[in-house]
């Protein structure tokens, strides 16, 4: 299996060659303030910003927060920031993966699989002491079409579902899971029967992401198995990509789920039962 993903230094040994992947910066924090700031501010030689809320997600509504972005909207901004059908792409956040995952997922439900994701971000790249740049670059526009479909996504039905049959996995941090707080969404708790398991943990303290044999270790002691389907999400079906990312990289990743609309369309509907706790209803 090739990694989903890439370390500095092979990153940076592919910059230098006569066909560079297409990088894309795609820096973001909830609450603000916008990644655009951070990438003017520096970013690494050749990238492009895209922006989560407005190129790799639709408007927020009754499907989330974050839903997923439409066919033709996801094709224009991928061929303005240069993707190319068939050539390389490596994504790159902050630090510990969790937004960048985000496109590599959505390449990759798009039919665009070689793409990998920087391991420690920006701050990897800095803390290496590696060329970092203003300048913004002008790549020729790309030709990639958009395939939608080419990964499995969950309703909000079919989330329920898989919490009763097989494993859904909750990527917010454990105080959000069981309801202690819940600074965004309308409710506070979980899906019933989902299982926690945070985002975070999928990385060391530097934002380098943990071997392959941890990371199945971890989600072995949370339930998954090769017999039982699973699937993820989150608050706005962004960090759930994360979750999705860590069990490719452990050898897991065969037909994972994404909750899409995830906490946030889940707790817009006042229909849909909502558990507290830690342990799973």
């Amino acid at each position: 299996m090739t990694s989903p993903l890439v370390s500095c230094t092979d990153l940076a040994a592919s910059l230098s060659a006569a066909a560079p992947p297409t990088l894309l910066d795609v820096r973001w924090r909830l609450g603000g303030p916008p990644g655009r700031e951070d990438y003017d501010r520096g970013h690494l030689p050749g990238a492009v910003f895209l922006d989560l809320d407005t190129e790799l997600a639709a408007p927020p509504g009754p499907g989330g927060r974050h839903p997923l972005p439409s066919r033709a909207e996801l094709q224009r901004a991928l061929r303005t920031a240069g993707v190319r059908d068939g050539h390389p792409v490596v994504g790159y956040d902050a630090d510990n993966g969790s937004i960048a995952a985000r496109l590599w997922w959505l390449l990759r439900w798009a039919g665009h699989d070689r793409v990998r994701v920087l391991d420690g971000g920006f701050a990897a790249w800095q803390a290496e002491g590696r060329p970092v740049t203003t300048d913004v670059p002008v790549h020729p526009e790309g030709d990639v079409t958009v395939r939608p479909g080419q990964l499995p996504v969950l309703d909000a039905d079919g989330a329920a579902e898989l919490a009763r049959t097989g494993l859904l996995l909750d990527a917010r941090a454990p105080e959000r899971y069981r309801g202690d707080v819940e600074p965004v969404d309308r409710k506070a708790g979980h899906v019933p029967g989902a299982v926690n398991a945070p985002f975070a943990a999928h990385t060391g303290e530097d934002g380098r992401w943990r071997t392959p044999g941890e990371l199945a270790a971890r989600f072995a002691e949370l339930g998954v198995r090769g017999d039982r389907p699973v699937g993820a999400y989150c608050g706005s079906g962004v960090t759930a990509t994360s979750v999705l990312l860590a069990l490719e990289v452990a050898g897991l990743g065969d037909d994972a789920a994404l909750y899409a609309g995830s906490w946030s369309e889940w707790s817009g509907d006042p229909d849909r039962p909502v558990d507290t706790g830690d342990a799973p209803g």
